[in-house]
């Protein structure tokens, strides 16, 4: 008699929260971003367009790759001091 297959489900990838500081164009350009996503009909979050850049950057060459980091500023990050 055959065994029945088990319903084997794939894995759900283990996610991380995390925080990050943005120059204010920077995170507009992301809601820019998530507004051309929506008129290609393919509606986007925000980590969807993260994530997206972060493949893009992995398929780039080291050179392209170097170059793309020259091209970002230094910014200074961690929280801002509260006004008291």
């Amino acid at each position: 008699m055959p065994v029945p297959e088990k319903n084997t489900k794939a894995k759900k990838p283990k996610l991380v929260r995390d925080s990050f500081t943005f120059p204010k164009d920077e995170y507009e350009a992301i809601e820019a971003l998530k507004l051309r996503a929506a008129r290609l009909s393919q509606p986007a979050k925000k980590s969807e367009v993260l994530r997206a850049g972060l493949m893009a950057l992995i398929a780039m060459s080291d050179t392209a790759f170097s170059s793309a980091l020259k091209a970002v500023p230094a910014i200074k990050t961690g929280r801002p001091k509260s006004e008291k």
